[in-house]
């Protein structure tokens, strides 16, 4: 996440001095302390709940429990760990329902951190809970607000309730009343309510957003503050708190390059828990906010159990059993490998996935430099194909693969290295669908794995060396290529791109043309 970004860096750099100690001292603990302190002050969160923190870990720190373990750097990890998961609100909590429908959620918070995306946003998230939400267009304010909630709720697939044009006309209060008596009338079981916000706390805001509170007595208010906000947050959280009453957080924009300080220091000054976290554009990109997941992904430990949920959401597990059985009988097709691309890509950003992985934060440039446009590419030109070619890919002959290249906008040898990486994958989800290891390009074979290994390398000792068939081949080994290095992949997964360092050589390249030349004749 790139809001954690530099945080994240800061604190797992801080780690690794620890590492090479069999016993910390009071001086590493101090150390520790300092680098930590100076991480959170740098990532904007608030002085007071950096000094609660870090007395809290030097202290547990400078106690039995590490001295007596066997590694102390993974007990201090695991001892920040903790403390992060404490100040970020602990256990996760969960929407409060009304005991008699509909709940009403009320959104409050400044002009510009996103409330009006975020009630499609979280109208969304409820329709795929099996709710049936209706969005109430309070903000009449902003120009153009009451349309853009217009265009938010169509593309959730949300109700709206928007009898006033909004910019300066009408009474939020009335609109507010009328949303909540339309939402019993058409049986829907949650109201949102999107308020009016001000680039600024003024009196006359929380007014505004105190009135409205009053007439429809909401079961939540979620504050919704934006993650790039910095040491302001804690004033105008504190400043909700005191006008509107506030139940709970939402972030917005924690995709954003910010420091995250905000995060970290409401739930210690408010008390209020965090709910729910904004994490892009798309109105997809919005989870419930779980304390233990943000603060394994700060400390670079990775998020899999969030991953997990994003999978199950996006694939279809009968269209997963169809295909592993069609793996199983040797009969996966390019058509197949297309369906589980376009699943991998409803599941959300690629590169954000790959983000929750344990360890990805000393990956950072390559995550950054990772094309998702590729997987676009990809199904370009499979989808430039015939039913009956991506049925039976070697019917894919030259004519046929110029025909594809020029349909899909790509090149024939982007065409042949699809085909190539697509009869690699196969062959590889092939033999652990029958319980076997891989061999993965550019990799050995793996200890103790494999039945028929011992028995083919003695055969090839008793016979000496022996000159392939193909001319090609032949004139990779004249050239001291070996059959390895020459599958070792030079482009992404998928078969497109690559980079330079994966390139032969200009002289493996002319040695390898005149070897061949020689072959061919």
């Amino acid at each position: 996440m790139a809001t954690f970004g530099n945080l994240s860096a800061r604190l797992t750099d801080t780690f690794k001095n620890l590492r090479s100690k069999g016993k910390l001292s009071a001086s590493d603990v101090d150390s520790t302390v300092r680098e930590i302190r100076r991480a959170l002050l740098e990532a904007d969160v608030a002085l007071d709940v950096v000094k609660d923190f870090t007395g809290k870990v030097r202290e547990r720190a400078l106690g039995d429990e590490v001295n007596q373990a066997l590694n102390p750097a993974q007990q201090v990890v695991q001892i920040v760990n903790e403390e992060l998961v404490a100040i970020l609100g602990g256990e996760q909590r969960r929407l409060q329902f009304a005991k008699k429908p509909p709940t009403i959620i009320m959104l409050a918070g400044l002009q510009g951190a996103g409330k009006t995306t975020l009630a499609g946003k979280l109208a969304k998230w409820l329709k795929d809970q099996g709710h049936t939400p209706l969005l109430v267009a309070c903000d009449l304010q902003r120009p153009n607000a009451v349309t853009q909630l217009g265009v938010v709720a169509e593309q959730a697939g949300a109700a709206i309730y928007a009898p006033e044009p909004g910019n300066g006309v009408g009474d939020p209060v009335k609109v507010a009343q009328g949303g909540v008596a339309e939402a019993r009338a058409k049986q829907h079981d949650f109201v949102i309510v999107d308020t009016a916000g001000r680039l600024g706390v003024d009196q006359e805001l929380m007014r505004q957003a105190s009135d409205i509170r009053k007439a429809i007595d909401p079961d939540e208010v979620l504050f919704v503050i934006d993650a790039m906000i910095g040491q302001d947050a804690v004033a105008t959280a504190q400043a909700f708190q005191e006008g509107v009453d506030f139940t709970g957080v939402v972030l917005t924009k924690l995709d954003g390059d910010a420091r995250g300080g905000a995060a970290l220091s409401i739930r210690g000054v408010t008390g209020r828990p965090i709910l729910f976290a904004s994490t892009g554009e798309g109105l997809g990109d919005f989870e419930p906010f779980h304390p233990d997941r943000m603060a394994s992904r700060i400390l670079d430990l990775g998020d899999i159990l969030t991953l997990i949920e994003q999978a199950q959401g996006a694939f279809d597990e009968d269209e997963a059993r169809k295909v592993a059985e069609k793996i199983a009988k040797d009969a996966f097709t390019l058509n197949d490998f297309l369906g589980q691309m376009q699943q991998l890509r409803g599941a959300g950003s690629i590169k954000k996935m790959m983000g929750m992985l344990p360890g990805m934060g000393k990956m950072k440039d390559q995550l950054e430099n990772f094309d998702e446009r590729e997987i676009v590419r990809t199904e370009a030109i499979i989808q430039s194909m015939t039913m009956e070619e991506r049925e039976n890919p070697k019917l894919l002959n030259g004519s046929r693969r110029l025909r594809i290249a020029k349909g899909s906008g790509m090149t024939v040898t982007d065409v042949n290295s699809l085909v190539q990486r697509f009869e690699q994958a196969a062959k590889m989800m092939k033999t652990v669908a029958r319980g076997g290891m891989p061999q993965i390009p550019g990799m050995g074979p793996m200890p103790g794995m494999g039945g028929h290994g011992g028995k083919k390398k003695a055969q090839a000792k008793g016979k000496g060396k022996q000159r392939s068939g193909n001319p090609a081949k032949r004139a990779q080994e004249a050239a001291g290529i070996t059959e390895k290095q020459a599958a070792t992949p030079t482009g992404s997964g998928f078969g497109l791109g690559g980079g330079a360092a994966a390139q032969p050589s200009e002289e493996e390249l002319a040695k390898l043309q005149q070897m061949l030349g020689k072959g061919l004749r």
